[in-house]
This record gives C-alpha cells, sequence and structure tokens, in this order.
C-alpha cells in the first residue's frame, strides 16, 4: 500500500493514499492555504459527510457549502472551493463513471493523463502537472513519459510542490524554494519598475 505524508496527518494521509478522489480533491483545494491543510481537507469533508468520499453523492449535495464552511472550514473560501469540489465530482461521474482513478487506468501515456487532468474543472495546467508528478513520485502510476509530461515538477531530486513532500523536512523544503520563487518575482517586479 502507499504511503504518503502530504497532510502530516496519518488519518487523512491514509485516506489520501487509499482514496484517488480524496488525492484529486486535496490537490484542488491546494490554493492560498497551506499544503497540509489543503491535503486534511478530504478526511475533514469525509467526517462531516459521514462516510467514503463519493463523487456522486458530493455532486448533487445541496448543502456542501454550508459542509464546507463549517468552523474550521475546510478552506478560507469556503463557498468558492465547495462548488469547485462539487464541479469537479460532476466532471467525474459524467465523464469517468465516478471513477477518479480511471483518469489514469488503462492503456494511457504520460500525455494522456495530463491532458484529462488540465480538462478537470479547477485544474489548470501548473496544478495539472505537479499532480501528474504526485501519481508518478508517490502513488505508484507511471505511465510512459509522465516525468516529461510533468515537466519540472517531475524531475526526481526537486523540492518544487507537494509531489516532493515526504515529510516535514521536505514539507519544509519546498515551502522554502516556494518563498525564493516568490521574493524572486517581487524583486523582478519592482525592479522592473524601478527608473533606467
Amino acid at each position: 500500500m502507499t504511503t504518503l505524508r502530504l497532510s502530516q496527518d496519518p488519518e487523512s494521509d491514509a485516506l489520501l493514499a487509499r482514496d484517488p478522489l480524496a488525492l484529486l480533491i486535496g490537490m484542488l483545494l491546494d490554493q492560498q492555504i497551506p499544503m497540509e491543510k489543503a491535503f486534511r481537507g478530504p478526511q475533514v469533508l469525509r467526517e462531516r459527510l459521514g462516510g467514503e468520499l463519493d463523487a456522486a453523492v458530493i455532486a448533487g449535495h445541496p448543502g456542501l457549502a454550508a459542509v464546507f464552511a463549517v468552523p474550521p472550514a475546510i478552506h478560507r473560501f469556503p463557498g468558492s472551493m465547495a462548488g469547485r469540489v462539487q464541479e469537479l465530482c460532476r466532471h467525474l461521474v459524467e465523464h469517468y463513471g465516478g471513477d477518479a482513478a480511471a483518469l489514469w487506468a488503462g492503456d494511457v501515456d504520460g500525455p494522456t493523463v495530463l491532458a484529462r487532468l488540465k480538462a478537470l474543472p479547477g485544474y489548470g495546467d501548473q496544478k495539472a502537472r505537479i499532480f501528474l508528478a504526485l501519481l508518478g513520485k508517490q502513488y505508484g502510476v507511471q505511465p510512459p513519459g509522465w516525468r516529461q509530461a510533468a515537466g519540472p515538477y517531475g524531475d526526481a531530486d526537486a523540492r518544487r510542490s507537494i509531489a516532493d513532500v515526504t515529510g516535514p523536512e521536505t514539507l519544509a523544503e519546498v515551502r522554502a524554494y516556494k518563498q525564493s520563487v516568490k521574493a524572486a518575482a517581487k524583486a523582478s517586479k519592482s525592479h522592473a519598475g524601478a527608473p533606467g
């Protein structure tokens, strides 16, 4: 069985490891909140819904925004993120019979999986590449060409994203990398505006 340490919480990580839908939802939630909180979100959602995560149930849930907003909220933007999770689940129901793992099942290559991920509501190019790298590096899903399709996130020694988080040390390294990228972008922006 796959062992993940994305949320730094054993129960949440066990759910992510066994449930592809939980992993997809965690990745979707990974914006504008700490990575580990995002990946704890599926476990909190599962507890609040009172059962295993089911794409069809989530897709049709009439009060999902309220479920997200119960303190402590699953995301800092509970209403909009509940809507995105429902859109994701509707897409999975419509195109994959509600089976998240069908995105990468069968005789597929890395570019095909990437294209399927990019077609998901709430998944842009970068999120799709990071998720593909996560599948390849930690989930045991390695279709031909996955590293190339994941771009720099697929690099074996990278510390760029959640795909590289295997414990507290690598979480700190990824966080430091992200902060350095933000600082460089800020410096570049202020330098571009400086009088020449």
